[in-house]
């Protein structure tokens, strides 16, 4: 498996994990958050040429290590992220 480097972009009330995969192709992991209220996953989404690699894991593992590390709670509302929360149960303190 490659080693992919993940970014954070945060603005204000939005945000993004962001994987660079090739030129003009990227995955992302999009959230909505405000304020110290938690991190509302609404959407991952991986080119379909990358899929089956663990990208979209990848993604949703940097958002729980910055959770654990930040202190903020997770709300998932896209149906990757919730189905990685229920194969996870050790995930679920984070759940908010």
């Amino acid at each position: 498996m490659s080693d992919y480097t993940i970014r954070r972009e945060e603005g204000p009330t939005r945000g993004r994990y962001v994987i660079d995969l090739a030129p003009g192709a990227e995955a992302e992991m999009t959230y909505s958050k405000d304020g110290n209220g938690p991190m509302v996953i609404t959407h991952t989404g991986v080119p379909p040429a990358f899929e089956g690699r663990g990208i979209a894991a990848r993604l949703v593992n940097a958002a729980i290590a910055d959770a654990r590390d930040q202190g903020f709670k997770i709300t998932p509302v896209c149906s990757y992220v919730v189905a990685q929360f229920r194969r996870h149960p050790e995930w679920s303190d984070l759940l908010g």
